[in-house]
C-alpha cells in the first residue's frame, strides 16, 4: 500500500516475481477494505498514505483483531515515527530510500515468523504458561493478571510468552529480536526497549520497580517467576 505509483509498481513486481499474490492500493481507504476483504498475510504500509495514513490503517485492522504482519515504509528516520509505528501494531520499519532486495528480505522474514506462530498454535490444542502471577494462554493469545485480562498488542503478547516460558534465562537485545521478532533484525535494538516499557505498565505493580520482568544490567532481560 503506497502512494508513490513507481515505487507502487517496483515493490508489485518484486514481490510478484516472488511468488506472492499482490494487492495494491494508493490510498490508506483503498488499503484497509482491501485488507479487510482479503485477509492477507503480510501489508507493506507507507506511513504518509494519502486520507488514513499507513499508521491508521494499521491501528484500525489491530483493534479488529488482525495478526497479519505489517512492515511500514517512511521517509522519515526519526524515534517518534519508530515508536508511532510500533505502538500501533507494525512489526517492522523501513526508512526510504532503501533496496527491494532489503525488503524482500524482510517480508520474507515476517512471513517466516508468522508462519512459525500458526504451526505453534495448531499443534497444541492448550498451551498453558502460569508464572508469576500471571496465566498465558499461547493457543487464544490470552493474557490473565489477577483473574482480569491484560490487553496486549501482538508482539507484546510474543514477547511476553517467550519470556515467561523461559524464567531466570536472561536474554539480550538481539538474541530477543531474532526469536521473537524472528529475524536478524538490522535497525534500532531500542525496539525491544519500547515493548518491555509497554509490557511492565501493564503487569507489574509498580513499573518503575519491575519484579517480573527485570532488567540485566549490560545484558539485556529475563522473566522472574
Amino acid at each position: 500500500m503506497e502512494d508513490d505509483r513507481n515505487l507502487q509498481e517496483a515493490i508489485r513486481y518484486n514481490l510478484v516475481a516472488e511468488g506472492y499474490e499482490v494487492f495494491v492500493a494508493g490510498d490508506g481507504e483503498k488499503a484497509l477494505a482491501i485488507a479487510r476483504a482479503n485477509q492477507p498475510d503480510l501489508l507493506v504500509l507507507d506511513l504518509m498514505l494519502p486520507g488514513m495514513g499507513g499508521i491508521e490503517v494499521c491501528s484500525a485492522l489491530r483493534r479488529e483483531g488482525s495478526s497479519a504482519a505489517v512492515i511500514m515504509l517512511t521517509a522519515r528516520d526519526s524515534e517518534a515515527d519508530r515508536v508511532a509505528g510500533l505502538e500501533t501494531g507494525a512489526d517492522d520499519y523501513v526508512v526510504k530510500p532503501f533496496s527491494m532486495r532489503e525488503l524482500l528480505a524482510r517480508v520474507t522474514a515476517q512471513l517466516r515468523r508468522t508462519a512459525m506462530l500458526n504451526s505453534s498454535a495448531a499443534s497444541v490444542e492448550t498451551d498453558i504458561i502460569e508464572a508469576g502471577g500471571l496465566r498465558i494462554d499461547r493457543a487464544a493469545r490470552q493474557v490473565l493478571l489477577g483473574g482480569g485480562e491484560v490487553d496486549l498488542r501482538p508482539r507484546e503478547f510474543d514477547l511476553l510468552a517467550f519470556l515467561a516460558a523461559r524464567p531466570g534465562r536472561v536474554y539480550s537485545r538481539d538474541q530477543l529480536l531474532q526469536e521473537v521478532w524472528g529475524f536478524d533484525y538490522s535497525g534500532d535494538t531500542r525496539t525491544v526497549d519500547v515493548h518491555v516499557r509497554w509490557l511492565r505498565l501493564k503487569i507489574e505493580d509498580d513499573p518503575s520497580s519491575p519484579v517480573r520482568l527485570q532488567t540485566v544490567r549490560g545484558v539485556g532481560y529475563r522473566f522472574s517467576a
